[in-house]
């Protein structure tokens, strides 16, 4: 097998992963945020500041997963059944999500209902997606190329932590993005939520990053070996500085350098993570090689991707410049 191409796989699946945590991340936010704003005409300005792309946002999941499918099928048939019920509760809650941001606007002025579909569904997705990725750190059982473990194992204090710690992160994300979008109270309520969900994330990104290498023995030796610590310590330290940057944008009234500080904030979070598993792609059993489709079909599906992920990047960059500038009370996709 040409070594190169499950690296080339990996390296998209993991853009599109990224893409998806911090593009849908936000809009997730919102649905997160939702809850807190105490008026009508408040609710209305969060959905439309993100109405024109959450569905194109959730593309990027499309792209991950479907990529996870074609190119590394044995992976997909570890990873799958390990996750079954947080796989299932998340998509019907972006279902849930998703019916709900198009019914509000229909079932208005009796959209009760939908308002909390529209939270909770966003609020379930968040957890679910941060309970998986838990999950994957701590390892999934496998016995002769296949999981051998049971339907509930993914439950722990540890995916239970990391469903929080994303829920804080993605009501980051809304909270910069409100504050970036909005005008008025809703800026108010970005501003005011983003400085305490940026220290329920900091305590997270703590917490989990001494509990990992604790309990994970190669883990601790991939950070703490040398001479990887000498090339590794920077990244913590400049999540610190990040964050106490994100903090005094807040407090200066700056717009967009708060949710691109939190966007660089999360890249920092994935980054480790990356160093933490890589090149485990069913930690710690599978490798990126080990999972890897044929050759031929990794070459087919290849070619079809690198016209696919052109259009994907040019609808991306198209719909967040057409429907740029700050939201307004009545105005909207909608």
């Amino acid at each position: 097998m040409e070594w190169y191409l499950p690296v080339i796989w990996a390296g998209l699946i993991g853009t599109a992963v990224a893409m998806y945590v911090v593009l849908d991340g936000f809009d997730l936010g919102i649905g997160i945020l939702f809850p807190f704003a105490k008026k009508e005409d408040e609710r209305d300005v969060m959905m439309n500041s993100v109405a024109p792309f959450w569905d194109g946002n959730e593309t990027w999941l499309i792209l991950g997963g479907g990529g996870l499918w074609v190119a590394f099928p044995k992976a997909y048939a570890i990873i799958m059944p390990a996750f079954y019920l947080p796989m299932i509760i998340m998509l019907l809650a972006l279902v849930l999500r998703g019916v709900s941001f198009e019914f509000r606007w229909v079932a208005k002025p009796n959209h009760h209902w939908w308002d909390i579909a529209f939270a909770g569904g966003s609020t379930l997705a968040a957890f679910s997606q941060g309970v998986i990725l838990g999950g994957l750190i701590q390892g999934v059982n496998v016995a002769n190329g296949q999981f051998a473990g049971g339907a509930f194992d993914w439950l722990t204090p540890f995916s239970i932590l990391t469903g929080l710690a994303v829920v804080a992160g993605y009501g980051l994300l809304g909270a910069t993005w409100l504050n970036m979008r909005t005008s008025g109270p809703v800026r108010t309520l970005g501003r005011r939520f983003a400085p305490l969900l940026l220290i329920a994330v900091l305590i997270g990104m703590g917490i989990i990053s001494i509990w990992t290498p604790l309990s994970v023995e190669r883990i601790a030796e991939r950070w703490f070996s040398l001479p990887n610590f000498y090339f590794l310590w920077p990244i913590p330290a400049v999540t610190l500085i990040v964050a106490y940057l994100i903090l005094r944008w807040l407090k200066t009234g700056h717009d967009a350098l708060p949710f691109l500080g939190t966007i660089v904030l999360f890249l920092l979070g994935y980054a480790g993570l990356v160093i933490s598993t890589v090149p485990y792609l069913v930690p710690p059993h599978l490798t990126f090689w080990d999972t890897a489709a044929a050759p031929e079909s990794q070459i087919f599906l290849l070619i079809g991707t690198l016209f696919l992920l052109p259009m994907i990047l040019g609808y991306t960059i198209f719909v967040y410049w057409t429907f740029r500038g700050r939201v307004a009370p009545g105005e909207g996709y909608h």
